[in-house]
């Protein structure tokens, strides 16, 4: 009987040991999370964003250093199209740079506070611990939790997949998915450095423009180009809007294609060839936000959404649509050339 009792025991120890060695739950794993944010003084990481919006996939690299409290350098690449945007928030302000036309903005902002961003850690944290009715599940290595999104197009896409990793709690990846849950954008992270040590100046302004403009040419400014003129999805726009009117006029740039659509809600689109600036241009002020289209990040004021995109300046305007509705519209003009 002795030898029954000790195997017993022996039978329970085991037990409590595989519970403490085991699953944890999702308060646990918040509580871990909050510790995390606590700890950090800030990371450095490298994503392969992909969007799947258009016919073919938009695949961009982009590299994040953050420093706590408010320090941002994000740099976006699309090889394919030659784009690339640098954002940089400091003491001084939130900036856009576009180094091919020698373009800068700044910005009075409150970003990236004011919605969510897939690419920014701390964001998909807030975004889990926001949530109370967010969804957690654990796999061997992982914890995947589905929560609503704070983006402003959000009821396009309410909802998305964030993947961290357990040992600890890395990005792994996100999928953000429209109503019938398909993904609209996969984000991939890899060589996610926690707590990195930046150095005095690499947040600093003039660095970051010099750097920009260093690593990406200059577009000529006397280069012929072809515009290729773009359309919104009109399977996208507003319910009872459509195009009343396109028409092409003379510009200095060579032209300009204004078109006009209306209904139940009314914008006018412009687009002509973006100019190059000189290299001494100083930043142009923006009191409105910086958003992230997509394929390229534009200024949204209470009227207006202007961006650049492949040597082209669009400029959406609107007394009737909302800001979502603006980024809704802005966001599919690029995806074809056709009506």
């Amino acid at each position: 009987m002795g030898r029954k009792v000790l195997m017993a025991l022996v039978g329970i120890i085991f037990l409590f040991v595989l519970a403490g060695c085991g699953s944890k739950s999702q308060e646990e794993v918040f509580k871990a999370l909050n510790e995390k944010m606590d700890e950090m003084t800030g990371y450095q990481a490298e994503t392969k964003m992909t969007f799947h919006t258009g016919a073919e996939p938009q695949v961009y690299h982009v590299e994040v250093w953050h420093k706590q409290p408010s320090y941002y350098r994000v740099s976006l690449k699309n090889a394919d199209k030659g784009q690339s945007q640098v954002i940089l928030r400091n003491d001084e302000g939130v900036f856009v740079f576009t180094p091919a036309l020698n373009k800068s903005f700044k910005f009075v902002s409150d970003w990236p506070k004011n919605s969510s961003q897939a690419y920014l850690y701390e964001s998909l944290v807030k975004d889990i611990l926001s949530d109370p009715k967010a969804k957690f599940k654990e796999t061997k290595n992982y914890y995947v939790f589905e929560t609503k999104t704070n983006y402003p197009n959000s009821e396009v896409v309410p909802t998305q997949e964030i993947t961290l990793r357990k040992k600890d709690l890395a990005p792994v990846s996100v999928k953000v998915m429209d109503t019938d849950r398909k993904a609209l954008l996969t984000v991939e992270f890899s060589n996610v450095e926690f707590n990195k040590k930046f150095d005095d100046d690499a947040f600093d302004t003039s660095k970051n423009m010099t750097g920009a403009r260093l690593e990406v040419p200059t577009m000529a400014a006397g280069k012929e180009q072809v515009m290729e003129v773009m359309y919104p999805d009109l399977s996208r726009l507003p319910e009872g809007v459509k195009m009343l009117e396109e028409k092409e006029v003379k510009s200095e740039s060579g032209k300009r294609v204004i078109m006009t659509f209306g209904g139940k809600k009314s914008f006018t689109l412009v687009q002509e060839k973006a100019e190059v600036l000189p290299a001494t241009s100083m930043p142009v002020l923006v009191n409105g936000d910086p958003v992230d289209l997509g394929f390229t990040v534009g200024a949204l004021t209470d009227r207006t959404l202007t961006w650049s995109y492949n040597g082209v300046e669009f400029t959406l305007a609107s007394d009737d649509l909302t800001p979502q509705e603006m980024i809704m519209v802005a966001s599919t003009v690029q995806e074809k050339a056709a009506k």
